[in-house]
């Protein structure tokens, strides 16, 4: 089981170094993300009483973008590999159908953890992350996170992904669910300043609970417990992985 699972772990890998053209979009999205809209809105907006800028306050947001959008879109190889014929090799093998989904959910997740690392050391050295507040402890805490974001959106695209035979209807359907996913994440603003209606649906949204765990491990700041943030997204990452799983049966 384990040799399979990192066979395709692997596997996912190597066609992500090959294809430059991702490695390239997959680095400067963020950094295009933070360099226009933070430093932009850095200027126009203030924090209260918050001893920290708008661009820190904003940091760990494009840090859950970036892995929101990696993580979901790396499922559309699922497609290709439908169309081509390599999927159906896969299944009719003597693989587990459970090694196969740990293998592309952890592979995937591995380049959207490779792309966020990349940008959260740019952040850092350009003054997005205050280095007062880092140490390896919250280091270790935003990775931890990081992980569970990658493995929730990456399961989801693999089960979105398992149900459809074409590039189109994928791209639509993602682009109707990764944009308020993101924009009730709080990764923009304080979800405690919105209208209530808001503040309920941003708590029905797996993303606010990881870019809040973010931005207590990277800015020592959050609208509830890390325990919290931290049970919700690993439950909710597991259930997906187990329905992955249950959908490539």
């Amino acid at each position: 089981m384990s040799s399979a699972i990192y066979t395709i772990w692997l596997r996912e890998i190597k066609r992500f170094l090959r294809a430059k053209p991702r490695i390239i979009g997959n680095l400067m999205m963020p950094f295009i993300w933070f360099a226009i809209m933070g430093v932009g809105l850095n200027s126009s907006f203030t924090i209260p009483d918050a001893g920290f800028s708008y661009l820190n306050f904003m940091t760990p947001g494009i840090i859950g973008m970036s892995l929101l959008f990696t993580s979901i879109f790396s499922a559309v190889s699922v497609i290709w590999e439908k169309q081509f014929g390599f999927l159906k090799e896969i299944l009719v093998s003597p693989i587990s159908r459970t090694s196969i989904v740990l293998g592309k959910v952890i592979g995937s997740a591995t380049i959207s953890l490779i792309s966020a690392l990349t940008f959260l050391v740019i952040a850092i050295a350009f003054g997005g992350v205050p280095l007062s507040g880092l140490n390896v402890f919250s280091l270790l805490q935003a990775v931890s996170f990081m992980i569970l974001i990658s493995f929730s959106f990456v399961s989801i695209g693999l089960i979105i992904a398992s149900k459809l035979n074409n590039m189109e209807g994928f791209q639509v359907i993602m682009s109707m669910m990764v944009m308020p996913l993101f924009f009730l994440s709080g990764a923009f603003f304080p979800i405690e300043n919105t209208p209530k209606w808001m503040e309920v649906l941003a708590h029905g949204d797996p993303l606010m609970y990881g870019v809040d765990g973010l931005r207590g491990s990277l800015l020592g700041i959050h609208q509830q417990s890390m325990l919290v943030d931290f049970s919700v997204l690993a439950g909710f990452s597991l259930i997906m992985i187990l329905v992955t799983t249950f959908v490539f049966r």
